[in-house]
Formats: C-alpha cells, structure tokens, sequence
C-alpha cells in the first residue's frame, strides 16, 4: 500500500470480498469509525473487526460499490452505493477516511 487513495482502495476490495483480515490490516490499531459530526462508533481495531465479523455474517452478499472518489492530502471521501444483497435493501454513504503512517485512522461517515 501506498499512497492514501491505494489504501482506501485495498480496505473497499477487502470489504467486498468480506476478507475480515485484510480489511482490518488497513487500519491503525487505534483506529476510530464515527457517524459525522457524532459519537465515535468503535474504537481500535479489535471493535472494528468484531464489527465487520458481524456485519459480514449478517450480510453475506453485501457489497459497496464506488461512484466517486476525491483525495485531499492525507484524507480521501468517497460516495458508496451500498446493497446488502441483490435486489434488496441499498443505501449511499460518504465515508471520510484519514490516513496516518500508510493506514486509515479515522473514517467519518457521512449517511
């Protein structure tokens, strides 16, 4: 991985393909997700993954699918079109990521 943009991109593939240990390996071990502008949802890396163990159990066919991308510096925001399944439920989020030593610190989401 390397710059903050190829790092957002390997953490969505690994979401994609529910692979819950290369997700968590883009992200700090101190590592925060938060609602925007909210309360901080899960702190450090053990309570993201028991996060996405979960959500990637309740949602086998989940997917997000990229519709924009904008790097600033260190920060990437990205538009997502999330669909837990196929045919079913969907949604939009913008998840602002922060990246700090070559993984993602902070991700502030935007629903």
């Amino acid at each position: 991985m390397s710059g903050p943009a190829d790092i957002v991109a390997a953490q969505l593939a690994a979401y994609n393909a529910q692979d819950l240990d290369a997700f968590c390996a883009c992200y700090a071990d101190d590592a925060v997700l938060a609602g925007y502008n909210g309360e901080i949802t899960n702190r450090g890396i053990a309570s993201i993954r028991e996060r996405h163990a979960k959500l990637f159990a309740d949602f086998p066919q989940n997917r997000a699918e990229l519709v924009n991308r904008i790097v600033v510096g260190s920060n990437v925001i990205d538009h997502e079109k999330v669909s837990r399944a196929p045919g079913g439920e969907s949604f939009e989020v913008a998840p602002i990521y922060t990246i700090a030593d070559g993984k993602i610190a902070r991700v502030d989401f935007v629903k």
